[in-house]
């Protein structure tokens, strides 16, 4: 097999779609001999930020010495961005092996694997050859059913911000949503909480006390942020002095508070892991398409918020940044299945010109249609026929009105984006 065909055999299976369930996945991982059950984990669930948090956690873990693994999803760029040793993608051979092992075990299978499930179990394979000493694990979707939560109690359970995304799947309400996501703790593992919303709180607060964990949050009001540019932030947290990250938006420091917490936590269980480890790693990390600064001249961002919570962050981002009302210009697209109609009104809030574009997804929403949405707003949005056409016109638009560029919505846009963005204003 070549890695082109692990792929394709990847991706052949995603016409079965996301069935909620752990059955397919615990009796894959039992063909291939459990690979979970060697390993350590800190489980990561939420409907915002969990990547970030995931992204620096793991950071920190791997600048106290630690052997790290990091499974995330969606990947921006190329694939194996999805599972990550010590930092680095897995590489195509390593992945190409593993499908060669697992693919007789999930072709078997009377009930077939999803994508993720598979993804998931090749995963866990690579992880345990790689003999992390932890895994820092982001959940697909939910939690209580999704195909991470078959391992036994983590190191840590961390669950962030919690909004209204997946609901056909996942509940019409806050409490469904934080029900489900509140599924990963486990008896007698750390909980931390570092989501804002009071009836998530009350949910897995609950949950923890019920499964006998200790409960934490972080203490945003103890949460100073002394600077915060494109570039990045410096704050101060509790006693913790002039911390600083090179990602930028308004919502970074907190996500990076919630990661000192967790480390802490992790310390607290034995871990080694020093303040200056956790301001080491927090320091290192890096996190493309969240609020990400690509040209200063003309500015041009890329932020991969696509649900109400995520475009509102992006807008509050950029009314800090670059002053209130309409003082930038937006390229956007997104999928027809999220909340289009928030996102156009808070996009409208910010932007004084829109180029929309359908990202490459059968579940994009068109370009036209979304333009629409803007035109309701009284903002002038163009619709146009490519994402190379749309970065153009964009591009033209803010330099000419000397205003800057956020290109927000689906991380689908990402790589097609920047491919588009070194041929019309290359790096200097």
């Amino acid at each position: 097999m070549t890695y082109k065909e692990a792929l394709e055999y990847i991706h052949s299976i995603e016409w079965r779609g996301s069935r909620p369930g752990l059955s397919r996945i615990r009796e894959l991982c039992a063909a291939i001999g459990n690979p979970q059950k060697n390993l350590c984990f800190v489980h990561v669930a939420g409907t915002n930020g969990k990547g970030s948090f995931c992204a620096m956690l793991e950071s920190v873990l791997r600048a106290s010495g630690h052997k790290t693994g990091l499974f995330t999803s969606p990947y921006v760029k190329t694939f194996r961005e999805r599972m990550r040793v010590g930092g680095e993608n897995i590489t195509e051979e390593e992945l190409t092996s593993i499908i060669e092992f697992i693919k007789p075990f999930a072709d078997s299978m009377a009930d077939l694997p999803t994508e993720f499930e598979l993804i998931t179990a090749a995963a866990f394979e690579y992880f345990r050859r790689s003999r992390c000493d932890i895994v820092v694990l982001e959940v697909g979707m939910g939690g209580r059913l999704d195909s991470t939560n078959i391992i036994d109690p983590p190191e840590l359970a961390a669950i962030g911000e919690i909004s209204l995304d997946h609901t056909s799947f996942l509940g019409s309400t806050i409490n469904a949503i934080a029900g489900e996501k509140a599924g990963i703790i486990k008896d007698d593992s750390p909980v931390l909480f570092y989501g804002t919303d009071k009836e998530a709180y009350s949910v897995i607060e609950s949950a923890a006390k019920n499964h006998g964990c200790e409960f934490r949050t972080p203490d945003y009001d103890a949460l100073f942020v002394k600077k915060s540019t494109p570039h990045g932030s410096i704050f101060d947290y509790k006693e913790m002095r002039d911390v600083k990250i090179p990602l930028a938006g308004l919502y970074q420091p907190k996500n990076a508070t919630a990661v000192i917490e967790a480390a802490q936590m992790l310390a607290a269980k034995g871990w080694n892991i020093t303040e200056e480890t956790i301001k080491a790693g927090l320091l290192s990390v890096s996190w493309p398409a969240r609020f990400e600064l690509l040209r200063e001249n003309p500015i041009i961002i890329f932020d991969g918020g696509h649900n109400p919570q995520g475009v509102r962050a992006c807008a509050d981002s950029v009314a800090a940044y670059f002053g209130t009302g309409r003082c930038v210009t937006v390229l956007t697209g997104i999928m027809k299945d999220k909340d289009t109609d928030v996102a156009a009104s808070v996009i409208s809030e910010m932007a004084a010109s829109v180029y929309t574009v359908t990202p490459a997804n059968a579940r994009a929403l068109s370009a036209a249609e979304y333009a629409v949405k803007f035109r309701e707003h009284s903002v002038p949005a163009t619709p146009c026929e490519t994402v190379g056409d749309g970065v153009r016109a964009a591009v033209a638009d803010a330099v000419a009105n000397n205003r800057p560029l956020i290109i927000n919505g689906s991380l689908y846009l990402y790589e097609e984006a920047l491919r588009e963005l070194d041929i019309v204003c290359p790096k200097s």
